[in-house]
């Protein structure tokens, strides 16, 4: 994982200062790439360690075409309760508190328990409107239909692996509006596989990056979609290609990027798929095991909301 320590000093070398959506300020750069051959490893970031429960039950409710986060409250994952919560304030014309404060940590803490017991309350203020799994799963067409882009995806790459149009797509222009109310419009928008000598690779674009905290996560999130991907069509996994848009660092973050940077990689770690699942939409967290996996300790940093 080299490369990605390049990439933070490189941020941290050649940024410059940008005002953002949340009010924190970053250091930015724009258009990068890093590239992941997925057999000599699975790419878990080994100088902090990476809540990999977190990562594949993300995955699975985007495959499921989830949009609400009570499937991963109740799996105790709160990656996503911020925007819901802080929408949840907004709307029921309530303060919003530093996302540092004790008010909002025991605020936050109030409103997932009551997402996670109260159904009818989940069902109002769990629902993040039509983010990534809605649009990988049931983009809506002009004429009220809705699109399958993985079950397509999957077809192609069986039926017709040199197509070029094995694409797809989270950001849909008439979609942003609704995306923004309570979730957050698609950082990781969009995605194309490619096929040779018996495996599949895959590139992925991404927007915006929250380089400390969220790129970890993304490129053990679609380097394992890859894998799953390849599995399921009788393929092996080629590499995991990410490129960037605007690619920063969170001005609050700089303090734990230079002590991820003093520390020395570690050899990457194995991930161990089920072979008994060939199917997308039958994978669980059971299915997964990460082998050989020794990162040093996690670092915390605050999201920026």
């Amino acid at each position: 994982m080299r490369q990605y320590l390049e990439l933070l000093e490189d941020i941290k070398t050649n940024g410059v200062k940008k005002s953002d959506r949340t009010g924190v300020g970053t250091i930015s750069v724009f258009g990068r790439q890093m590239r992941f051959d997925l057999g000599q490893g699975f790419p878990a970031m080994t100088t902090k360690k990476l809540f990999m429960r977190g990562i594949i039950h993300e995955l699975i409710w985007f495959l499921r075409g989830s949009t609400n986060i009570k499937y991963l409250v109740d799996n105790d994952i709160h990656i996503w309760d911020e925007w819901p919560y802080r929408h949840y304030l907004i709307t029921s014309k309530q303060d919003v508190p530093d996302s540092a404060s004790h008010e909002w940590k025991n605020g936050i803490k109030e409103f997932t328990e009551k997402i996670k017991t109260d159904d009818e309350f989940a069902k109002k203020w769990g629902e993040l409107g039509p983010v990534y799994g809605y649009q990988w799963r049931n983009w809506p067409t002009p004429r009220g239909g809705h699109i399958d882009q993985i079950k397509n995806i999957v077809e192609t790459i069986k039926n017709n692996p040199d197509s070029r149009r094995m694409v797809v797509s989270a950001w849909n222009v008439a979609d942003i509006e609704e995306m923004a109310k309570a979730g957050i419009p698609p950082c990781h928008l969009l995605f194309q596989f490619y096929v040779s000598n018996g495996k599949l690779s895959c590139q992925m674009y991404q927007r915006s990056a929250d380089t400390f905290l969220g790129v970890p996560f993304n490129i053990a999130s679609y380097s394992l979609l890859t894998m799953m991907l390849a599995q399921v069509t009788g393929l092996k996994p080629g590499d995991f290609v990410h490129t960037f848009g605007d690619t920063h660092l969170y001005v609050n973050h700089l303090n734990q990027v230079e002590e991820q940077r003093s520390r020395k990689p570690k050899p990457l770690p194995k991930m161990k798929i089920n072979p008994k699942v060939k199917s997308i939409d039958r994978f669980s967290i059971d299915d997964f095991e990460l082998i050989g996996y020794d990162p040093h300790p996690a670092i915390w940093a605050p999201i920026a909301v």
